[in-house]
C-alpha cells in the first residue's frame, strides 16, 4: 500500500514539472494561456474543470483555454463568467447542495477588464475554497506578465519605428533639392526595411512620373520596369488605398499591375503606399522585396509613418524647385478650377461680390477730397523787441496770455535814465543862464557858440525823455501773446534788438496746409475746403485756398509744398498754433479711380524706372 501510494506522488510530481516545462517553453499565446490554465487546475487541486475567457480589442470576451478533468467539459460555469464580466468582481458560488462550487477571478490590468478566470472545485471545508480563491488570485500575475511582455515588446518595436523614421526624415531635410532629397529618401527606406528596390513617383498632371529609385542615379524613362512601376502608382492611386500582394486576408482590391510586376520581377512581394496632402494624391510609394519575405502588418505600419513624415517634405522641396513662372501658372490654373469648377461655393460667392463691387464702384463718382496736414497760425505775428540795451524790470505777461492793446508787457530799468536826464536838464538850465549873460554883454560869438551848445544838451535831453517813454514795452493791439516767458529773467540784461514777445491777433487766422508734391497739381487758389482740428473735432472749419508757395520742403522723407488759406468765418475758440486734418475739395471722379491712383501712378512710376 505505501509503495503504490509513494509511486502515485512521484507521478503526480513529475506530470507537475511537465506542465511547468510546457507553460515555460509556451511559444504563443493561445499554448501559453492553456498551460496557464492546467497548472492553475493543478495547483488548486479539487479542480474539476476551467475555462479561461480573455477579451480582444473591440471588448468581446471568448473562451481563450478549457480544460476539464473528464473527458467532456460541461457548460455550468457560463453564467458564474457572465456574472464576473458585469460585476468586475471575485465570485464563489455553490453548485448544488453537495461539494461542487464555481470559483471566479477577474483579470484586471491597469483598470480595464482582460479576462476571467473560473473553476469548478471540489471542497470540502471553507477553508480548501479560500486557498482555491487564493491561488486565482496569485495566479492571475502571471497572466498581467504576459501582457507587461506583450506591451514592452510592442513598445520597442514602436520606438525603433519612430527613430527609424525621424532618421529618415533627418536625412531627407539635409538634401535641398528634389531630385538628391527623393534619392536619399528611397535609398534609405529600402536599408531600413530591407527591399530589394523602393521607387517613388510624383504625380505630374494625371500621371505618375517616376522620380528615384533605390540605389540607381539614373534610370530610362522608357524602360518597361520603369512604365510597370508607374501602373502600379497609378493603380494604388486610383483605389485611393494602400495596397499589397500578395493580398493580406480580407482585402477587396484590384491588384492586376502589382501582380504583373511582381510576375516580372520573379513573384516579388510588391507593397505601394499613396501620398495625401491638402485634399488630393500628389505621388506614390512602391516597395519591393524577395517572394520569401512578404510585407507584414509592422512593416506597413512602418513605411506608413515614414511615408506620412516624409512626405510632405517630398512635396515642399519639389514645390521649391520650381521655376517662377510655372508656379504662377500652377496658382492661375488652381484658381481657374476653383473658380469656374466644381464645388468651392465660397470662393464662387466671394468672386462674383468682387465682381459686382467693382463694377458698382467703377460706375459710381464721389468727391475727390485731398488730405492735408494743417496748422492755424495769425494772420500777423508782431515782435516786441528791445529799443535799447538794458535790464528788466518787471514782466507781469507771459506768452499764452490774452492782452490788450496799450497793456504793459515789460519794463526796464530806468534809473539811470532818469539821473541822466537830471544831470541834463541841469546843464542845459546852466547853458541857458551863460546865453543870457552874452546877450545882455552883446558877446555875438559866445552867445552863438553857447547856443548851438544849448540845442545840443536840448537833443539829448529829448533822446533821454524817448528812451525813458521806451522803457515801457506795451501791446500794440489786442492779441495773445504766442511766445515769450520772461520771469525767470528780472534783473538780467537784454541786448538791443533782442526779441522779447510774439504778438497775434485773435480776429485774423490763416491756414498752412503741407501737400504732398504728387498732389500739388491739384490745388489751386480758390477752392474750398474743411479743416477738423485735433482740439476740436467734433467741429468743422470751412476755408478757401489763398496761395501757393512753389518751394518744396522735406519733411519724414517727402516732399511737401505750403498752401495757405483762409478761413470763411471766425471762431472764438480757435487759438494760434492748432493743429488737425485738412480737406480740400477738388471734384467729382470715379470711386475706383479715387482709391487705385496711388497705386496707377506707382506702377507707372516703377516701369518707366524699369525700362531702359
Amino acid at each position: 500500500m505505501d509503495s503504490a501510494t509513494s509511486l502515485s506522488a512521484e507521478e503526480i510530481q513529475q506530470d507537475s514539472s511537465q506542465r511547468w516545462q510546457l507553460f515555460i517553453d509556451a511559444e504563443n499565446e493561445e499554448d501559453y494561456f492553456q498551460n496557464w490554465l492546467s497548472l492553475q487546475c493543478d495547483l488548486v487541486g479539487t479542480a474539476l474543470q476551467g475555462v479561461l475567457v480573455v477579451g480582444n480589442s473591440e471588448n468581446q470576451f471568448t473562451p481563450a483555454a478549457v480544460w476539464s478533468a473528464s473527458t467532456v467539459a460541461t457548460e455550468r460555469l457560463s453564467a458564474v463568467v457572465e456574472r464576473v464580466l458585469a460585476e468586475q468582481i471575485g465570485l464563489l458560488v455553490e453548485l448544488n447542495d453537495g461539494d461542487l462550487y464555481a470559483a471566479a477571478y477577474p483579470v484586471i490590468i491597469d483598470d480595464k477588464l482582460f479576462g476571467v478566470i473560473a473553476l469548478e472545485i471540489q471542497a470540502e471545508s471553507p477553508q480548501e475554497l479560500q486557498l482555491a480563491m487564493r491561488q486565482l488570485q496569485w495566479g492571475t500575475s502571471w497572466l498581467e506578465l504576459l501582457v507587461r511582455r506583450n506591451q514592452l515588446e510592442d513598445d520597442r518595436a514602436l520606438q525603433q519605428r519612430l527613430k527609424s523614421a525621424v532618421d529618415l526624415l533627418g536625412v531627407t531635410l539635409g538634401e535641398a533639392s528634389f531630385v538628391g532629397a527623393s534619392l536619399v529618401f528611397v535609398t534609405e527606406l529600402a536599408a531600413a526595411c530591407d527591399c530589394e528596390r523602393v521607387s517613388f513617383g510624383y504625380r505630374r498632371g494625371s500621371k505618375i512620373q517616376l522620380e528615384a529609385v533605390s540605389h540607381s542615379a539614373e534610370f530610362s524613362k522608357k524602360m518597361n520596369l520603369t512604365r510597370a512601376i508607374e501602373r502600379v502608382m497609378d493603380e494604388a492611386i486610383l483605389q485611393r488605398s494602400e495596397v499589397t500582394y500578395p493580398e493580406s486576408e480580407g482585402d477587396l482590391l484590384i491588384t492586376r499591375e502589382h501582380e504583373a510586376l511582381s510576375r516580372q520581377q520573379a513573384m516579388a512581394s510588391v507593397a505601394t503606399f499613396p501620398l495625401f496632402h491638402d485634399d488630393r494624391y500628389y505621388g506614390a510609394l512602391t516597395c519591393e522585396r524577395g517572394a520569401n519575405k512578404p510585407f507584414s502588418t509592422r512593416d506597413v505600419e512602418f513605411i506608413r509613418a515614414v511615408v506620412t513624415l516624409a512626405g510632405p517634405v517630398l512635396e515642399s522641396r519639389y514645390k521649391n524647385d520650381l521655376s517662377l513662372s510655372v508656379v504662377l501658372w500652377k496658382g492661375l490654373v488652381s484658381q481657374f478650377k476653383a473658380i469656374f469648377g466644381p464645388q468651392h461655393l465660397a470662393k464662387k460667392m466671394v468672386v462674383l461680390v468682387l465682381a459686382a463691387a467693382i463694377g458698382l464702384f467703377y460706375n459710381s463718382h464721389g468727391e475727390y477730397r485731398l488730405k492735408a496736414d494743417a496748422k492755424l497760425e495769425g494772420a500777423i505775428r508782431r515782435a516786441v523787441v528791445v529799443p535799447f540795451a538794458g535790464y528788466l524790470d518787471k514782466a507781469p505777461v507771459a506768452a499764452g496770455d490774452l492782452v490788450e492793446e496799450g497793456e504793459l508787457l515789460c519794463s526796464l530799468e530806468d534809473r539811470d535814465l532818469r539821473l541822466g536826464r537830471l544831470a541834463k536838464l541841469s546843464k542845459y538850465r546852466q547853458m541857458k543862464r551863460q546865453y543870457q549873460e552874452s546877450v545882455a554883454k552883446h558877446d555875438r560869438a559866445q552867445a552863438v557858440i553857447i547856443r548851438a551848445k544849448m540845442e545840443q544838451s536840448q537833443a539829448e535831453l529829448e533822446l533821454l525823455e524817448i528812451k525813458l517813454e521806451r522803457t515801457k514795452l506795451t501791446a500794440p493791439f489786442a492779441g495773445l501773446l504766442v511766445s515769450g516767458d520772461l520771469s525767470q529773467r528780472l534783473g538780467s540784461a537784454v541786448e538791443q534788438g533782442e526779441i522779447l514777445f510774439e504778438l497775434t491777433p485773435l480776429d485774423a487766422y490763416r491756414i498752412i496746409l503741407k501737400v504732398d508734391e504728387r498732389r500739388i497739381g491739384d490745388v489751386m487758389p480758390g477752392q474750398s475746403g474743411t479743416l477738423v482740428l485735433s482740439s476740436l473735432p467734433q467741429e468743422k472749419f470751412s476755408f478757401v485756398v489763398k496761395k501757393l508757395t512753389p518751394i518744396a520742403r522735406a519733411d519724414e522723407g517727402r516732399n511737401y509744398f505750403k498752401v495757405e488759406a483762409a478761413l470763411t468765418e471766425l471762431n472764438e475758440k480757435l487759438r494760434p498754433g492748432m493743429e488737425g486734418v485738412a480737406k480740400i475739395d477738388i471734384d467729382s471722379r470715379r470711386l475706383v479711380s479715387i482709391w487705385t491712383r496711388d497705386f496707377r501712378e506707382w506702377l507707372r512710376l516703377s516701369i518707366w524706372a524699369w525700362f531702359p
